[in-house]
């Protein structure tokens, strides 16, 4: 019998699953019929859908936790099941990550101004330097995954104590191994997130520098420049936020098992990861330009008119 946590708790995550799939599934066909009928499409396109791909299959793998943690918890930790689970989902969390990181690194390339000679190297060759990343990142997702091989061993050596008399101390010993591991993989997520901070960062700056200088010479032509300019810099942080509330979800996640409230804390965790997943996806469209006008015009009432080209935009 479920009770009434787990009842509000199936009613955020079918919601968070319906509209993450909504929305992910938007800019995957979006973005998709555009490279079908041109034949080619932009880094930043092929990022963004790439990222709505993984998001939703990563949608259908916590929902699917998300389940058996409200239905079967006590077997959540146990058999082939979780070992599936966790494949999965490091594999696309990871590599999702390393996309949002990648995407972040093209938007700061492409619309930051700095005069150091390192920047401009690497804006110069903006491409190539996130073609190298994606390609990084897909090494780097099946080595974390891979990783997970040292814990399933561990598993299995608790699965094979549990029945076994005059085990206790040793049993005790690999849960706590079993834990150490879970909880050091999530380091892999440390590089990806020191990225995407220091190209948000360095985005926030020169947009900022650029919003003081505008000001300080502002004319009437201006004024709508530098709304824009405020405009991006609040879905950078916006970014940031979510970005940094995805990361927390993880540790959530990660250390539950060290709670006496397992069961509360993890599913606390799913809903932050899924309403991440919705939330970053959303502000995507808002801030891409081809998106954002096809999103309006499917709307029964206009409640505004768009200005391409704008810089409140990251536009493809």
């Amino acid at each position: 019998m479920l009770g009434l946590t787990e009842g509000v708790f199936l009613v955020l995550i079918v919601t968070e699953f319906v509209l993450g799939n909504l929305v992910n599934g938007f800019i995957g066909l979006v973005n998709g019929s555009h490279w079908f009928k041109s034949k080619k499409i932009s880094l930043s396109d092929f990022i963004i859908t790439s990222l709505a791909l993984f998001r939703i299959i990563l949608l259908w793998i916590i929902f699917i936790d998300g389940l058996i943690i409200a239905f079967s918890y006590h077997s959540h930790d146990s058999g082939i099941k979780m070992q599936v689970i966790d494949v999965l989902w490091t594999f696309t969390n990871h590599f999702s990550i390393w996309l949002v990181s990648c995407l972040g690194v093209f938007y700061c390339l492409k619309i930051a101004s700095f005069s150091h000679p390192t920047f401009l190297w690497f804006k110069w060759r903006a491409s190539r330097v996130v073609v190298g990343m994606l390609w990084g990142a897909l090494l780097l997702s099946c080595v974390c995954t891979m990783s997970l091989m040292n814990e399933f061993k561990i598993y299995s050596v608790l699965g094979g104590s549990r029945g076994t008399s005059n085990m206790t101390e040793y049993f005790r010993l690999k849960t706590n191994e079993y834990n150490l591991m879970h909880v050091l993989g999530n380091l892999w997520k440390i590089p990806p997130l020191i990225v995407s901070l220091a190209a948000y960062f360095l985005l926030l700056l020169s947009l900022g520098k650029h919003t003081k200088q505008m000001q300080q010479y502002s004319t009437g032509s201006r004024d709508w420049s530098t709304e824009a300019h405020k405009r991006a810099i609040r879905i950078i942080f916006s970014f940031l936020f979510l970005f940094l509330l995805y990361f927390l979800c993880f540790l959530i996640l990660s250390f539950s098992r060290f709670l006496p409230s397992t069961k509360t804390v993890r599913m606390i965790g799913v809903v932050i990861a899924m309403s991440y997943l919705v939330g970053d996806s959303f502000i995507l469209i808002m801030c891409n330009n081809k998106l954002k006008q096809t999103f309006v015009a499917m709307l029964p009432c206009e409640c505004g008119h768009l200005k391409p080209g704008s810089k409140g935009s990251f536009a493809s």
